[in-house]
């Protein structure tokens, strides 16, 4: 923007034209009259190309942030004490750019900045659980299309009649944690059965069966109407195929509908079906740090 002089209007003083024009020559005149120094120290400005690169460049800290790794304040420390490699080298300096293109690795493993996006869904039925299907007519995808330019992707598996919480990020690490079976990522299912449910048969269950493919059992299971034996609570961990309408199905009921109530330490409260909602910078850190469950 250009600086010009700001004229401004005295009480009881005429600003007409006439004079506006005589000062600005006066300041014209006078600058004109300025001897330019012999030389200049002032940098060269960049060219277009060096300016279109710079655009590309985002700071090392926040390059590190976004991989994954930790908060900016904490990837200072990190640099400082030279566990970041950028081509190779060692950098300890602060306000170090870098470009997407660069091999920037931390403990030896190389770091992808692509920022990172969480979000969590809350499913409707026959939506289908993938990131492209030409035969599904719907999938979730088309429910968080405008969540993020970047690629994400489902954490995990809900059946296309199955409802509730599905998380969808582009942390990989994050989606490996969370979808083996050594995490113990705890999920809670709302069932509703076409017949009423034994009790001895949620024994049975909490006790474990044996499916076509091995042994299975309910971490927790009860009521959750006790007026109503229609409706069932189970809690579990493994994330194999249909597991919850099978172990159902076993003991002779269908399951007339699912609900995934809560994952991983996150629930639905405040999200309306076919909504979703970032996660927020507390809960991503509770679930990197395996408190979530």
């Amino acid at each position: 923007m250009r600086n010009e002089r700001n004229f401004k209007r005295k009480p009881g003083r005429r600003f007409d034209d006439q004079q506006e024009s005589e000062g600005k020559r006066r300041v014209i005149k006078r600058h004109s009259e300025k001897k330019q120094p012999a030389s200049s120290t002032r940098p060269p400005k960049y060219n277009n190309i060096e300016n279109s690169d710079q655009k590309d460049k985002i700071r090392l800290n926040r390059f590190v942030a976004n991989a994954g790794v930790c908060s900016r304040r904490e990837a200072d420390k990190l640099i400082a004490n030279g566990e970041i490699t950028v081509n190779g080298k060692v950098v300890t300096e602060m306000g170090v750019s870098v470009s997407m293109q660069d091999d920037v690795r931390y403990q030896g493993k190389r770091l992808n900045a692509e920022e990172k996006v969480y979000v969590l869904l809350n499913k409707p039925k026959d939506y289908v659980t993938t990131v492209e299907d030409k035969h599904a007519k719907h999938t979730v995808m088309d429910l968080v299309r405008d969540a993020s330019p970047n690629r994400i992707y489902p954490v995990g598996r809900l059946d296309k009649q199955t409802t509730g919480l599905l998380l969808l990020t582009n942390d990989g690490d994050l989606t490996k944690v969370l979808t083996h079976p050594k995490h113990n990522a705890k999920k809670i299912y709302h069932v509703y059965t076409d017949k009423p449910v034994f009790s001895s048969h949620l024994d049975q269950l909490a006790k474990g069966i044996t499916l076509e493919d091995g042994p299975i059992h309910a971490d927790a299971i009860s009521f959750v109407d006790k007026d109503d034996k229609t409706q069932v609570g189970v809690e579990i961990h493994s994330g194999r195929n249909r597991i919850v309408r099978r172990m159902f199905e076993h003991l002779g009921y269908k399951v007339m509908k699912l609900d995934r109530v809560y994952f991983a330490g996150l629930t639905k409260q405040n999200i309306p079906r076919g909504k979703w909602r970032y996660l927020s910078a507390k809960e991503v850190t509770r679930l990197k740090a395996g408190m979530l469950r």
